[in-house]
């Protein structure tokens, strides 16, 4: 043992030099570094998760565009706007709408980005799946049945009358146009997408069909609801062919029904935003519910005003009350009758042949049917039910 002297460390045999106290310290401190890393894996693993989690959930999207023509077929939009219905089921998700009209224009702006989901004609629905190789659109509704017929001056009385004559449908590849061009090669004529053919079809935007028509430039036309009731009753026209005569319910079950207006959207906003395409889905199952129970009255107030913002114009009574007898509003996008539209669409030269299946995803669509007692709606086999 040595003496210990003033500023010196005592040392005795078998001790460190290092004081026991500060040994403790420095153990101490070692074993709360420890303790305060394994925390801080804890809770950085925690939050990966946590945000792993929220990126993998699906999210409210900010906006929705929606597009939609002025027509009586689309009441179901016209009404889901003017009575806040789709709003109010978005929530947060603002609701922004642009009118169209025809439906290879609203598909044009769909595919662009500029609108999100819309209601269209099936026709376009089906070339935009087709041309896209089935990764466009969905079909997630439908919205309208009926309501579209070929009326003509009223001295053509058959098909054979109208040879040399001049047509017009709403747009080239459009709903109507394609079904114009199926009827006329049923009766033998040859139609060509340029206007020529044994029939010129010359497709014009709807207000300037019916004044062509009182002009006497055209002959007639394929047109929707309240187009067709708006040549009849305020021009003269008479009725050759109502599209409802030309179904028998293969496919479907239900004779005399054909989709004319049905609701789409872009495949890759369902993908991202499913809540708010089940919330649209919402508002839409509740504007055809209030078409189908409204009183008469009521139900042609609300639709006329949303023609007002949407067309610039409301309906004379007479044609909206003709326009809605010959329209069935429904959930039912009759995905049965699609194999017929396609097939009508490719001898039209408007698309070519495909495999349809997965132009349909009813799902989110079931589940808000179901909540209501409504039976499962089917999607034919093209698709998810």
């Amino acid at each position: 043992m040595t003496s210990s002297k003033p500023g010196m460390t005592r040392i005795v045999a078998g001790e460190s030099a290092v004081p026991k106290r500060k040994r403790a310290i420095e153990a101490a401190l070692a074993i709360g570094l420890v303790l305060l890393i394994a925390v801080g894996a804890i809770v950085a693993s925690n939050i990966s998760r946590n945000t792993e989690a929220q990126a993998a959930e699906p999210t409210p999207a900010a906006a929705l565009k929606l597009g939609y023509f002025g027509n009586v077929t689309h009441a179901p939009a016209l009404v889901g706007i003017k009575k806040g219905f789709l709003a109010e089921a978005l929530g947060s998700t603002q609701l922004s709408t642009e009118s169209f009209n025809a439906g290879p224009a609203a598909i044009e702006a769909l595919n662009a980005g500029a609108i999100d989901a819309a209601y269209i004609g099936p026709n376009p629905a089906i070339n935009s799946f087709v041309k896209s190789s089935g990764q466009s659109v969905k079909v997630i509704a439908g919205a309208a049945a009926g309501g579209a017929q070929l009326v003509v001056k009223p001295g053509i009385n058959s098909a054979a009358d109208l040879k040399g004559k001049t047509l017009a449908s709403p747009q080239l590849g459009g709903t109507q146009d394609v079904a114009l061009r199926a009827w006329l090669a049923d009766q033998g004529y040859k139609t060509n997408v340029d206007g020529s053919g044994d029939v010129a079809i010359n497709p014009t935007d709807n207000a300037q069909t019916l004044k062509l028509f009182q002009d006497g430039k055209l002959d007639g036309a394929w047109l929707p609801e309240p187009w067709a009731s708006r040549l009849v009753l305020q021009a003269g026209a008479k009725v050759l062919v109502d599209e409802k005569d030309l179904w028998d319910g293969t496919g479907t079950g239900k004779p005399g029904e054909f989709p004319t207006t049905i609701l789409i959207v872009n495949q890759k906003y369902a993908a991202d935003h499913p809540d708010t395409v089940k919330a649209l889905l919402a508002g839409h199952a509740r504007s055809v519910a209030w078409l189908n129970e409204a009183p008469e009255a009521e139900k042609a107030g609300v639709i006329n005003a949303g023609l007002q913002e949407s067309a610039g114009a409301t309906l004379a009574d007479d044609v909206l009350a003709r326009s809605l007898a010959n329209i069935t509003y429904t959930l039912d996008p009759l995905a049965g009758s699609y194999p017929r539209l396609l097939q009508d669409g490719v001898e039209a030269g408007t698309t070519k042949q495909a495999d349809l299946n997965g132009l349909f995803d009813l799902r989110a669509l079931n589940e808000v049917a179901a909540a209501t007692g409504t039976s499962k709606i089917s999607a034919a086999g093209l698709g998810q039910d």
